[in-house]
């Protein structure tokens, strides 16, 4: 290798690189290069982290609305001084309970933001070393096409040669037959001749048609 891999790997770092599953053209692309086992072991993990994100994103905004329904209850349920006894400290229970609620909502919601804060980065460096071994799958099959098509170039190079060699050689023959035919005719005349035509038939034919 021409290069460091620890080299190449912080060259690269500050680069933007895109969602590569969520890529379509990244898809389309192992139809002409086929993948490799670990390709589909990292796409498996960045499609995870990505629906892990947007399942906690989600969440965020369902707890929101609870922590916000919560609230408006425990509002809801404050004690005007009108209400009984009885309807005063069930309104005490709920909101204990709605603040216990609350209490729980929070946490969720703050393990998540949590949560939040690390994802990026995980996708991040899955989707990275994911393009780094598409890229490896890309060149080695760029490589092992070059190869062939130097081998064919090669081959047509020397047929090129070879064909060349043989029209030279087809235009000498073809130039010594009617070379000796004439010499043939003007020696012999061209009855005698047309005699041993008929007896040659076959070898003239075959030479017509060469």
């Amino acid at each position: 290798m021409a290069y460091s891999e620890e080299k190449f790997r912080e060259a690269i770092k500050e680069k933007k690189i895109p969602v590569l599953v969520l890529d379509n053209k990244w898809h389309k692309l192992f139809k002409k290069t086929g993948t490799t086992d670990e390709i589909v072991k990292l796409e498996g993990e960045l499609t995870a982290l990505l629906k892990r994100q947007g399942k906690i994103n989600t969440d965020l905004k369902g707890l929101k609305k609870i922590k916000s329904d919560l609230m408006n209850d425990i509002v809801a349920n404050m004690d005007s001084g009108e209400e009984s006894q009885s309807e005063r400290e069930e309104a005490e229970r709920k909101i204990a309970e709605n603040k216990r609620l609350i209490d729980e909502a929070n946490d969720k919601m703050a393990a998540y933001d949590d949560e939040l804060l690390e994802l990026p980065h995980m996708i991040n460096q899955v989707n990275r070393e994911l393009m780094i071994k598409t890229m490896d799958l890309c060149y080695e099959k760029l490589a092992a096409n070059t190869d062939e098509i130097e081998e064919i170039a090669d081959w047509i190079h020397h047929i090129r040669i070879e064909l060349k060699k043989n029209l030279i050689t087809k235009q000498e023959k073809e130039f010594y037959n009617a070379e000796l035919y004439s010499f043939m005719h003007d020696i012999f005349g061209p009855e005698v001749v047309e005699l041993f035509d008929m007896r040659y038939e076959p070898v003239i034919k075959k030479e017509n048609n060469g």
